[in-house]
């Protein structure tokens, strides 16, 4: 027999935590967790009764042995923002989507992107000692994920066509501002001002993307164009979500972690190890992931009464994944929020499943692998080329969570030359 969920979901619509939740999440499940003494519970987000899977074990139950059971929500804002797509969609039409879907981002697709990439990287990372001035990482970061997403997914290019990029880039931030402005902010009705802004950058974006899909079969829309999708209107919707605001702001969070992580005299070593030991960076990047993963969880709809971590979840009910909490879930990460990338080839080596950044098992993120190669990049140049602290010294690095994780204040930080200093410290 499962047990009751701990906690409660109170009574409709006064009952209801959204506004607590979103305030601050981390906080949130943390003092559940403390009060009933497990990392499973139950309270109501969104007006629907919730179980909140804090847990490694609870989060592997829920995305990998049960994804059958546990589905994507239809009435998600999400589906309204980008329509079916692989994100949204369930059951064998996600499956087929995937299956479509995976060759864009494996073997030689994948291969062929790395001297782009790398063009990208170099051209965009070396202003970052240009004005002599402290840099808002995540700004500078947030625009070469963007640069890198748009010339990749699009064939926009940023020295050929920057009016497009920018007139885009801009379309695709007020997109997703209208995609987080409701829930976030539970606004009555959810049809908010900022949500019909958003609406209206959608479809001047969809009309770009099929202007792409009509004339050009080169690269990834050339590709994208010749794959078995459902209808004519799929590809257009999946190309819609891989150029949004979602991968430059997750890349901008990660690569803002890693430097402020590894800023100063005091990351100096572990900056040194990486750069002469790029498995020890495979291992500093997912601690990184671990201890600051960009996006807070996903959520998901029972699709009938199922067991899960122990306890019943009865039919309907939403349940929420904190990747934050599972994170640092102490039955499987000791020392669960120190900065220790050793822990990757000790205790934990071999369980990178573990993490759920990007999701897990089969609803996983389908340009996981794209994102790692991109992340890799970009911090073997600020490796290979930089030293670089916090400036001014002292800031308040206290995070907010959502709708992607970073610091509340965006940390300044100073580069130097590697060539220009001694010792390869700041």
């Amino acid at each position: 027999m499962s047990a009751k969920l701990p906690g409660n979901a109170g009574v409709s619509v006064l009952g209801d935590k959204s506004l607590e939740f979103y305030r601050d999440p981390v906080s949130f499940c943390r003092r559940r967790i403390e009060k009933h003494r497990s990392r499973v519970f139950l309270s109501r987000l969104l007006n629907r009764p919730t179980a909140f899977i804090c847990s490694v074990k609870g989060m592997r139950e829920l995305l990998c042995e049960k994804s059958n059971v546990f589905v994507k929500d239809p009435t998600d804002l999400m589906t309204n923002m980008y329509g079916d797509t692989i994100v949204t969609t369930n059951g064998e039409e996600a499956c087929l989507l995937r299956l479509s879907l995976s060759s864009l981002f494996t073997g030689p697709c994948l291969e062929s992107t790395r001297d782009y990439i790398s063009g990208v990287c170099e051209r965009c990372l070396t202003e970052l000692t240009r004005s002599g001035q402290p840099e808002c990482v995540y700004s500078a970061f947030k625009g070469l994920g963007t640069e890198l997403v748009l010339g990749l997914f699009l064939n926009v290019r940023a020295e050929e066509q920057p009016e497009l990029l920018q007139e885009i880039s801009q379309l695709c931030t007020l997109h997703w501002h209208g995609l987080i402005s409701a829930p976030v902010n539970l606004k009555v009705p959810l049809w908010s001002s900022g949500f019909s802004t958003a609406l209206e950058a959608r479809d001047k974006l969809m009309d770009i993307i099929k202007n792409k899909l009509e004339n050009e079969t080169h690269g990834f829309v050339g590709s994208l164009r010749s794959l078995p999708l459902p209808d004519s209107s799929a590809a257009a919707q999946h190309l819609l979500l891989f150029i949004s605001a979602l991968i430059p702001k997750a890349l901008a969070s990660l690569l803002t972690s890693f430097t402020v992580g590894l800023s100063g005299n005091e990351g100096a070593e572990i900056r040194h190890q990486a750069l002469e030991d790029p498995d020890y960076l495979d291992r500093v990047l997912l601690e990184v992931q671990r201890l600051w993963p960009p996006f807070i969880g996903g959520r998901r709809i029972a699709d009938q009464d199922s067991p899960l971590a122990g306890f019943h979840v009865p039919k309907d009910y939403g349940v929420i994944y904190i990747s934050h909490s599972v994170h640092r879930d102490p039955e499987v990460f000791q020392q669960p929020d120190s900065f220790l990338p050793e822990r990757w080839s000790g205790r934990n080596a071999g369980q990178e499943h573990f993490l759920c950044s990007f999701g897990s098992g089969p609803r996983s993120c389908i340009g996981a692998k794209l994102t790692n190669v991109f992340l890799k990049e970009v911090c073997t140049y600020l490796l290979q080329h930089y030293a670089w602290h916090l400036d001014p010294p002292s800031q308040d690095l206290e995070y907010k969570w959502l709708p992607v994780s970073r610091p509340t204040n965006p940390p300044t930080v100073s580069f130097s030359c590697l060539d220009q200093t001694d010792s390869g410290t700041s």
